[in-house]
């Protein structure tokens, strides 16, 4: 038989629907047809249960304490069918073996408590510890009369005023009287106050040659000494017109000490000016109507002091100079002759002038400061009142965002 025979045998069958391999465009058959065998997948071994853990690190312990051993490989001769091997001895099947294994491995857990140690070894049964909860100790209630005396210690701490305010109060008081002497005795000694002396009527004259000129000079020469940062030489350089030494070396020695107590009383003054701004400063952070406290009580006694000292001047001024210089300077350097020149510039007289421009000075300050400070029904009441006031103020302002808040409710609600 010829090959193109055999070539329309072939594409008869072909269309007879013969079951033989299918050829492709060139004749040839393919490598694999649609009826060749498929290949087989991977073994999978697939557990029954799906809540197997996938690691065996992840299996419970047996009672013996070892993990389960492993499922057997898959060995090379094992069939191509899909099968596997059987799982190794010991290793539960089933989730229901796996928590009998657990509830056996608890039950031969040691106990935790010394206690149940005991108990155990002696046969009794175990008893059940129950430590308490860290906040139980917050429902004990403490007895009544610990409760009522924290209450009324609580009571009192609210009602105790600080200590702070009140110690400012009572410096700024103390301070006060010495601040206002410090500040008279500076206006006296002055040339504006050697001028005004010197020039009333009915000053005493010298009638050792001095004119009003010349003591408001010389004098001036004296009350710039005190005040200034010069030595002794400033008046004892000073010479007369007949070329004499104006000033005696002991007028000089006193007029030395003199400036040694003008200038530490100026000294002490400034200070306590400046602990005293301190304390107003506090007062009125800390202590409301604490400075008109303060200066209350300062010219109270500010004013007792300088009625004493009239009193005791208009007594017996005469005593009460001779005293006034033993306290402040030694024994025979403060008495002169009267034609020694602190004598012919400084009479007397001009002393009881300056003692009573100083009292009047300290006087009408402490009055004035008194007046003030007086605490009447508005100052005791005008921090309260203020403090309503801004209540009022606040309450009215959340009343109206109230109403407000009313009112765009019901817009709303009617919107809809």
């Amino acid at each position: 038989m010829s090959s193109q025979s055999r070539a329309v045998g072939s594409n008869a069958d072909k269309r007879a629907g013969s079951t033989q391999s299918p050829v492709d465009a060139y004749g040839s058959e393919p490598a694999v047809s649609d009826k060749s065998p498929k290949p087989q997948e991977p073994d999978t071994d697939v557990h029954e249960d799906p809540n197997e853990p996938a690691f065996d690190w992840m299996k419970p312990k047996t009672s013996s304490g070892a993990s389960p051993a492993a499922p057997a490989k898959a060995s090379p001769a094992a069939p191509a069918n899909g099968s596997t091997a059987a799982p190794a001895a010991g290793q539960p099947e089933s989730r229901a073996d796996r928590k009998a294994a657990e509830a056996a491995d608890a039950d031969t857990e040691p106990p935790l408590f010394a206690d149940t140690l005991a108990d155990a070894s002696s046969g009794k049964q175990p008893s059940h510890y129950s430590e308490p909860l860290p906040t139980s100790a917050l429902q004990v209630r403490p007895p009544e009369d610990e409760v009522a005396r924290r209450n009324a210690e609580r009571e009192q701490a609210a009602k105790a005023k600080p200590v702070g305010p009140r110690i400012f109060q009572v410096l700024l008081a103390v301070f006060y009287p010495v601040i206002l002497l410090v500040l008279a005795v500076r206006a006296v000694t002055s040339p504006l106050f050697l001028w005004v002396e010197y020039n009333r009527p009915g000053f005493p004259g010298d009638g050792y040659g001095f004119n009003t000129d010349d003591r408001m000079t010389y004098g001036s020469y004296a009350v710039d000494y005190l005040s200034n940062w010069a030595g002794p030489r400033y008046l004892g350089g000073l010479v007369n017109q007949d070329g004499a030494k104006l000033f005696k070396d002991s007028e000089v020695a006193h007029m030395a000490d003199v400036k040694t107590v003008i200038l530490s009383s100026f000294g002490a003054g400034v200070l306590l000016i400046i602990l005293s701004i301190i304390g107003i400063i506090y007062l009125r952070k800390r202590s409301n109507g604490g400075v008109r406290r303060g200066l209350f009580a300062g010219s109270i006694v500010t004013l007792v002091i300088i009625i004493g000292l009239a009193v005791l001047a208009a007594l017996s001024w005469q005593q009460f100079f001779t005293e006034f210089h033993r306290i402040f300077f030694a024994n025979g350097t403060w008495t002169f002759s009267l034609e020694d020149t602190l004598i012919r510039l400084f009479p007397g007289q001009f002393w009881v002038d300056a003692g009573i421009v100083i009292g009047a000075l300290v006087f009408i300050a402490a009055t004035l400061t008194f007046i003030f400070t007086w605490p009447t029904k508005r100052r005791r009441g005008l921090a309260s009142g203020g403090a309503d006031r801004d209540t009022e103020t606040s309450t009215k302002d959340t009343e109206d965002e109230s109403e407000s808040a009313d009112v765009r409710g019901t817009t709303a609600e009617s919107a809809r």
